[in-house]
């Protein structure tokens, strides 16, 4: 992310119950008699994460959700349909899925067949089977719901979750906005692939993270069709409807590109095309730098939306109104794009080491104006570093800043200073080879700041705990030794 934010928890929400029984088929057990039948258990209502303890779910993996939405601007009602894909990762009586706000469910089923729900606290929804799920066991939950969605609007996260435009809206999640609208385990820890099917207007476009499978048209609708086919964190799940300039292409690297503008962003000094080209400028860049790109595409989407910050949404990041401006500059496109690798592909498993995200991306931007003629990373360095010690960049601890601080400067900026610390102690070749090894040796997966140094000190061979002492986990300027 760059500028800005998104959420916290949020106040309660009720719903109503719908009940069922079936008849046992396969591995399928009674969930009413879980503990004669060998201990089934319910899954966790939350993963642990101290900075968001209704976040996520346990006692499953989520593998893929399908996504058919519909929405109408013009009544801004959404209706969709998530089938969730998972694997049970204990012998399972009942398990949750993270869903808040206004949108009402009308039908809810496990592997077909009706489930009884209930809805609590601040977006629990606890799904009960009429029988039990053994460990192991892939199934497949289907929530059908409707309503008007609502964005979160924290006071020291920002907004985020469905954010409505004037002719569209745009889905943006980080941390976790993703519940305002759709059913998930809203959780980093668990990546699932996606596909989408989200029908509008036919004077509209919808884009989405992937790949596009093809558009349908419908009398005035029209149905377009994502997919992606790498696993993504449900805070990077993106969906964005409106007016767009649509730019297909290839990288001259070879990679597919695909960009989109809002028309109102369009000047006579800035078209489409630039900020095509640029993205693809910048990604092939970024590609001899930090390795192969991870996804099958990239692009990205300047949008009129007024959240006050640019996200780096898996494979196709969001630069809204205030930070794109007419097109988004050299330095945030390097940003955003950079997270592709760190964040995105590589993501932190908990939400106090998102200093891995923000740093790296921050360093980009450096090594970007190095590459273009502008200050070398050495004097971004010593710019940023000679602020006063009673400066907002010293203050939060890095690598626990705490919740209301996780889009706080410190991640950025000291991220990126604590990088180049750890470039001057170990030596470019070294720095260079791990900005390639990191993300390709954690391609896909989740990874905490213990991980990120044990990997650097295996990498050269040197003791850094007294470097990470200083900047990662100790508050206040650090001395330059």
């Amino acid at each position: 992310m760059a500028s800005g934010s998104t959420l916290s928890r949020l106040a309660g929400a009720t719903g109503a119950a719908l009940t069922a029984t079936f008849v046992a088929t396969g591995l399928v057990v009674p969930a009413a008699s879980a503990s004669a039948a060998g201990g089934f258990t319910a899954g966790s209502p939350g993963t642990g994460d101290p900075y968001f303890p209704d976040m996520g779910n346990g006692g499953y993996d989520a593998t893929h959700y399908n996504l058919a939405l519909a929405y109408d601007p013009a009544s801004k009602k959404l209706t969709g349909t998530a089938r969730i894909s998972a694997r049970a990762t204990q012998n399972l009586s009942r398990f949750d899925l993270d869903f808040q706000g206004p949108l009402t469910i009308g039908r809810l089923t496990v592997d077909g067949r009706p489930a009884s729900f209930t809805r609590t606290g601040a977006q629990e929804l606890v799904v009960t089977p009429a029988r039990g799920l053994r460990k192991g066991r892939a199934f497949t939950t289907t929530v059908s719901y409707s309503g008007v969605p609502e964005k979160i609007d924290d006071p020291a996260l920002g907004i985020s979750g469905w954010v409505a435009t004037g002719d569209g809206a745009v889905g943006l999640n980080q941390p976790i906005g993703a519940a305002t609208w759709y059913p998930v385990n809203d959780t980093p820890r668990d990546k699932a692939t996606y596909s989408y099917a989200i029908t509008v207007p036919s004077n509209l476009t919808a884009l989405a993270n992937g790949e596009p499978m093809g558009a349908a048209r419908h009398g005035d609708t029209t149905t377009y069709r994502w997919t992606m086919r790498q696993p993504m964190s449900s805070e990077l799940a993106m969906v964005a409807i409106g007016r767009y300039t649509v730019t297909s292409g290839r990288t001259p690297g070879g990679l597919r590109n695909i960009t989109a503008i809002d028309p109102q962003l369009v000047t006579a000094a800035s078209q489409p095309a630039d900020f095509h080209n640029q993205t693809a400028g910048v990604v092939d860049w970024e590609q001899t730098v930090f390795g192969r790109y991870p996804f099958a595409s990239t692009g990205g989407i300047a949008d009129k939306a007024a959240v006050g910050y640019s996200l780096e949404t898996q494979g196709r990041p969001v630069y809204d109104r205030r930070t794109a401006g007419v097109n988004p500059s050299g330095g945030l496109l390097a940003h955003e794009l950079a997270h592709q690798w760190y964040g995105d592909s590589v993501t932190p498993a908990f939400w106090k080491d998102i200093w891995l995200n923000e740093g790296f991306a921050t360093y980009a931007e450096w090594l970007f104006s190095e590459k273009s003629g502008g200050d070398t990373a050495q004097q971004l360095f010593d710019e940023t570093y000679a602020q006063g010690s009673d400066a907002e960049v010293w203050k939060p601890v890095m690598a626990d800043p705490g919740r209301d601080n996780i889009f706080h400067e410190t991640a950025y900026d000291r991220g990126a200073m604590t990088l180049h610390m750890v470039r001057k102690a170990i030596g470019d070749d070294d720095f260079f080879t791990l900005l390639r090894r990191w993300p390709a040796e954690h391609r896909y997966g989740n990874v905490t700041t213990a991980d990120f140094i044990a990997f650097v000190e295996r990498l050269s061979g040197k003791d850094l705990g007294a470097l990470f002492q200083a900047w990662a986990f100790t508050a206040g300027k650090p001395a330059l030794t």
